[in-house]
């Protein structure tokens, strides 16, 4: 069982093996988790997994020392409006038609269209979600300056430096040629991993050399504008209203940047309107219909427990208890992760259409469920396949993406 947070700010205020750093105030991950980890770590009774778990992420995050900075105003193509520093990305799954221009465009679901890479926007953006998490992580856990400062270079260059800041918008996220100039489900390039690049900076702003209070400052400052781009843009209210993994993914994102920006009444708003969606969209036995029609039936039905176990982690922070919740047929985030277990542990075949079937994309969920309380997820956890690169729960105790993005 973890300490709770009064044990573990005791921990911090008074054993001198310490580093003096504030408990970070993230979104998503729990703080008194990760002081936990690293009081354990510290004072050499950390358990082999946990030893094991953060020389994982060390490696990790050391191939991410050499790497980038990124920058929306790397990219070639200039998005439709003619400002290099907005967002721009191609619909991945959409390609050309045999006709002289390529027009229309015909979408072939899960069919990654390599034309779409040509805006390097949408991967230098997984890039810099990675790359921020990780090295700011690796710092709180080894004190090592090395990886706090080039976290900070990361998000001061893709978000705050004059010359390379990206707009906060999303206005030409996932455009389709010959269509248009950008569409409202293109928010899932952001709303996917957004929350893990809050928890990044919160981690940083616990005491990360280089890492100013200006910087803090400044980045609060960009999320309280896309914010209200997300809140009040045609393409964010369009977006929200999505029966499938688009509107879990968008709640969850305005809930974070609400949480991080102080708006804890938008907060409690976003993090209640999960409620109905528990209700309207998992059904009795845990399955959720919009995303077992998908070509990758399995990838979506995880990716969609992502934003839910997620959700639900920030609903602990504010007193929503979306965990518990119990629709009026049994619905519930623990019976979605219930209907996934027998695939992902070989136990029986996962009998809808799944381009590419990797069960470990489902060990987050698995661990995350297992946390709060679901005893079929604890059992199972010994016959989940670990991610590449190893398994990080016990070092970042909240879901991720573990595949390659949607």
């Amino acid at each position: 069982m973890w300490l709770s947070y009064s044990t573990v700010a005791t921990i911090v205020l008074f054993t001198s093996r310490f580093v003096q750093a504030a408990i970070p105030k993230t979104v998503v991950l729990d703080a008194a988790r990760l002081v936990a980890a690293k009081a354990e770590l510290r004072r050499h009774v950390a358990s082999p997994a946990l030893k094991i778990a953060l020389a994982d992420l060390k490696a990790q995050a050391d191939s991410w020392l050499t790497q980038g900075p990124w920058a929306v105003t790397n990219k070639t193509i200039i998005p439709p409006n003619g400002t290099i520093h907005d967002y721009a990305s191609q619909a991945p799954y959409f390609w050309p038609s045999n006709t002289s221009d390529g027009c229309p465009y015909i979408e072939l679901d899960g069919q990654v269209n390599p034309q779409s890479k040509l805006y390097t926007d949408h991967d230098e953006r997984a890039a810099m979600f990675n790359a921020s998490y990780l090295l700011s992580l690796a710092w709180w856990y080894t004190d090592d300056e090395t990886y706090g400062r080039r976290a900070g270079d990361v998000l001061r260059t893709w978000f705050l430096a004059n010359a390379t800041r990206m707009n906060p918008n999303l206005d030409h996220a996932q455009l389709v040629p010959c269509e248009n100039t950008g569409r409202s489900i293109g928010i899932i390039d952001f709303s996917q991993g957004y929350t893990s690049v809050l928890d990044a900076a919160a981690i940083l702003g616990a005491g990360a050399p280089g890492w100013t209070k200006e910087d803090a400052r400044a980045f609060e400052e960009w999320n309280v504008q896309f914010l209200e781009w997300l809140e009040g843009s045609a393409f964010g209210i369009e977006e929200t209203a999505a029966t499938n993994n688009h509107g879990t993914f968008a709640l969850l994102q305005s809930a974070g940047i609400a949480l991080f920006t102080h708006n804890t009444t938008l907060a409690l708003n976003k993090a209640n309107a999960m409620l109905p969606r528990i209700s309207a969209y998992i059904t009795a036995n845990g399955s959720q219909p919009q995303e077992l029609v998908r070509t990758r039936s399995f990838h979506y039905s995880v990716f969609d427990l992502v934003a839910y176990t997620r959700m639900a982690d920030i609903g602990t922070k504010i007193g929503v208890d979306l965990w518990g919740y119990i629709g009026p047929s049994g619905q519930s985030i623990q019976q979605a992760i219930d209907f996934i277990i027998p695939a992902t542990t070989g136990a029986e075949l996962w009998p809808y259409p799944e381009l590419d079937f990797e069960p470990y994309i489902a060990s987050d969920v698995i661990h995350s469920g297992a946390d709060h309380g679901n005893g079929k997820a604890r059992a199972a956890l010994s016959d989940v396949p670990a991610p590449p690169g190893g398994d990080l729960w016990l070092v970042r105790p909240a879901s991720e993406q573990l595949d390659p993005g949607s």
